[in-house]
């Protein structure tokens, strides 16, 4: 690949900087430029110094940036440009601020092109002691956020899957930051990594401290491992096929904050993942299992008194002991909705997150939640809920002040109850109600920008939308997300130019809309809309399609309903969407559904 020219350079360095090309004070612009020539055109490297100079949301002085200058050295010349990129890549390393040093360093843990789990990393360096929280009401896992946000800002990490929110739920790294902080974390003995090549001889005399296992093809014994090379690992990550014969015994670790065997593949044996030793893994803080082969958690899981995260999601067990109710520091805790949770759950009161518990499995489970005041996520699957079984729900959820995000599906006649008897806490962030049969007969009235003034995500379901609720939805003020299904809407659709002036994604489906009730000024953002419409109606001149007065669109799904369309109205209809599209200055791709 070519590199860049120095108008392209100065303009992604700019406005990685100033936000604008044009906005360079004078003072800065010559060495700005003399800068641009020790990156020699590599976006990587402009990115890299550019997210020096505006780290901490603001722009660093004119002395910095004259250190910055004489430390990159020649720069990025012709015939050595790895050696040279790497050593602006550890100027980035070495200008963060201690507490971020080893949470960037633990990324070495993962192979090449790996997607990894923003929050599965979070509670990972809160189990190793990572997050660094002064105050007593600060949240660790919100701490963590704000660590991984501020290494994303830096461009050492990058998003790789964002949610409709606009919100990173997956990351991955440039190879040549890996490379970097592969040879950094090795030099210090942080993380060592065993892949195929390695494995055959690997090092009995070396004391790890952070071991990761990378596709492990050949057949494998314990004796390659040596009681004494794993006593002191606290991180032991398993990223191949592997059958309980040749796991090392965790009888081996002494000192293990993380254990996650969830990517270790589907190689499945008639015993499983033996976990019988599991108990005695006192300094255990984070449990992950999710795919992995293992049939039963031991009894005597118990013991481990500081264990924080436990993800068992797509596992093989079907229940969980009843002594999984003494771990009292557990904070996040992640099933799937068939497996059965043992009474007295409330007495887990450091939970966080519980995602997915079902009342059919779990019946119980509705009148504990009433203790676990800490909740901050909860996925339920309310199946066969009576009345009496729904106004014991809606008192537990009166009562966790803390809840940002609740999810419920198949939520049935509680979905319509909670429309008059539950009032969401001004905290909540998100709402999603999953189930087509589970309708709110209105929308309900704690849908508004009072009561909800942080709500970045909605899914909700009405059976009867009045014309004013569209505009009472978009004035929530911190809207991002939406989607609104209805069966019928009475009155004319009410949108004024003020409303979802944050919102990025938008689906409305089982009701007629259009862009063009969407007048200039509202939907500024928005960047994904997904709309029903009438194919006669288009074909026949009577509405007109055009999305030019969105400017962010960049997506666009459309459902067509047929009715009693001829096919050559809904090619025409098809043809005036897809002209729509081309004509909008962005040239959001489209998306056509016939109903």
């Amino acid at each position: 690949m070519k590199t860049l020219s120095d108008k392209d350079s100065q303009i992604l360095f700019h406005r990685r900087i100033f936000k604008s090309e044009e906005k360079c004070p004078e003072d800065l612009q010559v060495v700005s430029k003399d800068i641009l020539k020790k990156c020699g055109g590599i976006p990587l490297a402009i990115i890299t110094i550019a997210s020096l100079l505006a780290s901490n949301q603001s722009v660093k002085q004119k002395d910095e940036w004259m250190h910055l200058y004489n430390s990159i050295g020649r720069g990025v010349t012709q015939g050595d440009t790895v050696k040279d990129m790497k050593r602006i890549l550890s100027l980035s390393y070495y200008d963060l601020p201690p507490h971020l040093k080893p949470c960037l360093l633990y990324l070495s843990i993962f192979p090449e092109d790996f997607e990894i789990e923003r929050d599965c990393l979070i509670w990972r360096w809160v189990a190793e002691g990572f997050i660094q929280c002064d105050k007593e009401e600060s949240r660790l896992f919100e701490i963590g956020e704000s660590y991984f946000n501020e290494l994303m800002n830096r461009s050492l990490i990058q998003p790789a899957k964002i949610n409709e929110e606009g919100t990173v739920v997956t990351c991955s790294i440039h190879d040549m930051v890996l490379d970097l902080i592969c040879s950094l974390s090795s030099g210090e003995n942080f993380v060592s990594i065993l892949d195929n090549t390695e494995w055959h001889e690997p090092n009995s005399h070396r004391k790890y401290r952070r071991l990761s296992l990378h596709n492990i093809k050949a057949k494998c014994h314990n004796h390659l491992f040596d009681s004494t090379s794993l006593s002191r690992v606290r991180t032991f990550f398993v990223l191949s096929p592997i059958t309980c014969d040749w796991l090392p015994s965790l009888s081996s670790f002494q000192f293990l904050r993380v254990m996650d065997l969830g990517n270790c593949g589907s190689c499945k044996s008639s015993s499983g993942i033996s976990l019988n030793y599991v108990g005695n893994l006192v300094h255990l803080r984070y449990l992950g299992l999710r795919n992995a082969d293992v049939h039963e958690l031991p009894v005597d899981i118990c013991k481990l008194q500081l264990l924080q995260t436990l993800d068992i999601q797509r596992t093989r067990i079907k229940e969980l002991p009843a002594s999984v109710v003494r771990l009292r520091n557990l904070i996040c805790l992640y099933v799937d909705s068939w497996v059965r949770l043992p009474k007295g759950m409330g007495n887990l009161t450091s939970l966080e997150v519980l995602n997915e518990v079902s009342t059919l499995s779990s019946p119980q489970i509705v009148g504990e939640l009433n203790h676990m005041t800490e909740l901050r996520t909860l996925l339920i699957r309310c199946y066969e809920m009576d009345e009496d079984m729904g106004k014991i729900f809606l008192e537990s959820l009166g009562k966790l002040l803390k809840l940002q995000n609740l999810k419920i599906e198949h939520g049935g006649r509680l979905i319509d109850c909670m429309r008059e008897n539950w009032v969401p806490h001004p905290h909540l962030h998100s709402f999603i109600s999953q189930d087509c049969n589970a309708l709110f007969l209105r929308l309900p009235k704690w849908v508004n920008s009072t009561s909800l003034p942080r709500l970045s995500a909605l899914k909700i379901d009405v059976k009867e939308l009045q014309g004013d609720d569209i505009q009472t939805i978009g004035m929530l003020p911190a809207l991002r997300f939406l989607h609104l299904s209805a069966r019928r809407v009475m009155g004319m659709f009410v949108v004024k130019t003020n409303a979802f002036q944050y919102a990025r994604c938008c689906m409305f489906h089982g009701v007629v809309t259009l862009p063009l009730l969407f007048p200039a000024g509202s939907m500024p953002r928005l960047e994904h809309l997904e709309f029903e419409v009438s194919a006669w109606s288009i074909a026949s001149g009577e509405v007109d399609c055009g999305m030019g007065h969105l400017p962010s669109l960049e997506h666009v799904v459309v459902i067509l309903q047929r009715d009693n369309s001829s096919n050559d109205e809904m090619e025409t209809a098809k043809a005036w969407l897809r002209r729509a599209a081309e004509a909008h200055p962005k040239r959001p791709s489209i998306k056509i559904y016939s109903v």
